[in-house]
């Protein structure tokens, strides 16, 4: 007989040891993979440090955005968070499932989440952005419903942009 998973996404403030625990795994992994691919090390200890302190995720607090933590079977394990860029407009970023648990569906369920929260906020659309060689997040946003489309940012990083219209909530 096949074991059901357990994931639980909950609202979770963005200070929370749980919401900084699963940044600094998020940060480290996608900072290593630009290092490593680009210059050949991981990131430097300190530039992680002064990274993590300069995003805190404030922006993800209540009353304009939302984080929301995954967690499988009681242990936080993913993250996921929305931030109104205009009354319409809110951004999905922060789209993170630790290692071990991909490909049980997390993913997919902490988008949904945010894109719940989204609209919550009032927002009729999710934007994104990210870079080429997360080639795993761009093939989970095109299945998802997420459009590629032109910038809407200028991130350093960004390297693709994506974009859903929320249905309404019936």
């Amino acid at each position: 007989m096949a074991r059901m998973t357990m994931w639980t996404i909950t609202p979770e403030a963005p200070g929370s040891p749980a919401a900084e625990a699963l940044w600094r795994a998020y940060y480290t992994e996608v900072s290593d993979r630009w290092y490593l691919l680009h210059e050949g090390h991981r990131t430097d200890p300190a530039e992680l440090e002064r990274e993590m302190a300069a995003d805190t995720g404030a922006g993800l607090a209540p009353p304009n955005g939302r984080l929301l933590v995954g967690r499988y079977e009681g242990t936080p394990a993913g993250s996921a968070g929305v931030r109104l860029l205009d009354p319409e407009t809110a951004e999905l970023t922060r789209v993170f499932v630790a290692e071990g648990l991909r490909g049980t569906g997390g993913a997919a369920l902490l988008v949904a989440a945010a894109e719940d929260a989204a609209r919550a906020l009032g927002a009729r659309r999710l934007v994104l952005d990210t870079r080429g060689d997360l080639v795993e997040a761009r093939a989970l946003y095109a299945r998802l419903g997420y459009t590629e489309t032109g910038p809407h940012n200028v991130h350093q990083y960004a390297e693709h942009w994506f974009r859903k219209e929320l249905a309404p909530v019936n």
